[in-house]
């Protein structure tokens, strides 16, 4: 399902489709298929996948869940990080999705893939998505801890 569109210097080509496939934060639990399916490309000779899921441990405290809130301009902030990401490598596809909403241990937190024609860039262009993802995105994180104490991290 490539988004093609006339150019502007040539009206009569297509440009190449948009490699921005699947962007989203969301309140639903993730879907490894749906982001794996949605950077699919015939062209594409290596595909990275990035999966965060929520961890029973912090800084040697034991974690009973957490909570993910984003600001409003989330999503508009994962499409920049992500249309640099697309800019600065050769990718074919790309998708990133974030969990917001009340998670528990083991859940899928964030779930980012790159497909690119080699294997090296796009392990390189997958692991620049996620740490500008977590970076520059503003959503941030409210752990609970078994001791009954709180933190948040990102804030």
């Amino acid at each position: 399902m490539d988004r093609m569109a006339p150019t502007h210097d040539h009206p009569g080509e297509l440009a190449a489709p948009d490699p921005v496939r699947l962007l989203a934060v969301r309140d639903t639990p993730l879907s490894l298929d749906e982001v794996f399916a949605a950077v699919g490309d015939p062209a594409a000779g290596g595909t990275a996948l990035f999966v965060g899921t929520v961890r029973d441990h912090d800084s040697g405290a034991d974690v009973t869940g957490l909570g993910y809130s984003a600001h409003p301009t989330a999503e508009a902030e994962l499409r920049r990080v992500a249309e640099k990401v697309a800019a600065d490598f050769p990718v074919r596809a790309l998708a990133a999705v974030h969990r917001v909403g009340e998670l528990a241990v083991g859940d899928l937190a964030v779930v980012v893939a790159v497909s690119c024609p080699h294997r090296a860039e796009a392990f390189a262009a997958c692991r620049r998505l996620i740490d500008d993802l977590k970076r520059e995105v503003p959503i941030w994180k409210h752990q609970q801890f078994a001791d009954g104490t709180e933190e948040w991290v990102g804030a």
